[in-house]
């Protein structure tokens, strides 16, 4: 039985965070047994860990220097002693590595979600102080892959594991439930984006879009899942652009499940990140997406065939795209019944768990 102990920064509805949920939650029982640490809490997925029977521990970090949860996380660490520690993301590197040197952990899996370049200093310098005999670096799709060997990263330790998804159920809620829960018209046509509100997922470029959109038809309407520092700032400028009534902020949900089968598009206006859950989770549901083209979601969406993509601030082609399948809901059902077919196929948790098995038993060897 080898025992694993995932570093995750939060308990949050986060991308890596629920990545890691779905892996622990299913890892074999009678291979892994699996422990979290969550840098800062609480939040919802603490509940969904431990009802899959995971021990879930909470250390206060409020900085990578923190010194109170360092010498909490080293104890934590002295005390469990894991065989492995998988660090998910890089904002919980630094101390993970840091607390797991001081008490002789050398085994580690570190998941890089973005490449080199866009990480801090601080990450970028303790991902090169572990030897290359003891760790494997983890990213999931090809060209971060490409951009850590640029970076000089070792060949033997990049490791790719793409994400996986849950083929969801059938919503519990009718389309008509849905639109009143949100005070929509009947006629609405739902567009949504879900995402952190941050600079590099380039909410104003959607914000645009839809403005365009508006000029054409009126149906439409957008509903932004999330939260995060540009939230006050995104809403302001969307009362600037006088469409008040087309965009709704609905903050951080936990029931994304039951609300994606209902929108009609999924729009991703991201700069830079690596897979996307929301994308993946979309394609799941069969919604088309209308995506930016980016490292890890031009191996999610075929353009043309499972979706479209179009140049990061390319506002008029996200409008193009989007009129176009709302024009054409053959279009959008063909394209979304690919989407699902391929997220079947390729992306499926249970994919993504054997990945992450194999990785552990070859660390541990």
């Amino acid at each position: 039985m080898q025992r694993v102990l995932q570093i995750i920064p939060t308990l949050d509805w986060a991308g890596g965070e629920r990545q890691a949920c779905l892996l622990a939650t299913r890892l074999p029982r009678d291979q892994f047994e699996v422990h979290v640490c969550a840098l800062k809490g609480p939040g919802p997925l603490a509940d969904e860990l431990r009802e899959g029977d995971i021990p879930v521990t909470v250390v206060d970090q409020r900085s990578n220097l923190c010194l109170q949860a360092f010498w909490q996380f080293k104890e934590h660490l002295r005390q469990l002693r894991p065989e492995l520690i998988h660090a998910w993301t890089t904002a919980a590197n630094p101390l993970t590595q840091a607390a797991g040197e001081w008490c002789g952990l050398r085994r580690w899996i570190i998941s890089q979600r973005c490449e080199p370049a866009r990480q801090g200093c601080l990450a970028r310098a303790f991902a090169r102080l572990l030897r290359p005999g003891w760790q494997r670096i983890v990213v999931n799709n090809g060209d971060t892959r490409d951009a850590c060997l640029r970076h000089g990263l070792p060949p033997e330790s990049l490791h790719v594991v793409p994400h996986g998804v849950v083929l969801p159920e059938p919503p519990v809620t009718t389309r008509r439930q849905f639109l009143d829960q949100l005070g929509l018209p009947e006629e609405a046509r739902v567009v949504g984006l879900v995402g952190r509100l941050s600079p590099e997922k380039r909410l104003k470029d959607a914000i645009w879009a839809l403005d365009l959109l508006k000029v054409i038809r009126d149906d439409v309407y957008l509903l932004v899942i999330g939260d995060g520092p540009l939230r006050d700032q995104l809403r302001r400028f969307r009362d600037k652009v006088l469409i008040h009534d087309k965009i709704h902020f609905l903050g951080p949900r936990n029931d994304l499940a039951q609300l994606l089968p209902h929108f009609d598009l999924l729009w991703s206006t991201a700069s830079s990140g690596g897979q996307s859950n929301a994308i993946l989770e979309a394609m799941a549901a069969g919604v088309a997406v209308v995506a930016t083209d980016i490292s890890g979601t031009r191996e999610l969406v075929i353009s043309g065939t499972t979706g479209y993509l179009v140049a990061v601030g390319d506002r008029a082609g996200l409008a193009k795209y989007t009129e176009r399948l709302l024009n054409r809901p053959a279009l959008a059902a063909q394209l979304a019944a690919a989407a699902r077919s391929r997220v079947a196929r390729q992306f499926s948790v249970q994919k993504m768990v054997d990945r992450y098995a194999e990785l552990y038993r070859q660390a541990n060897a």
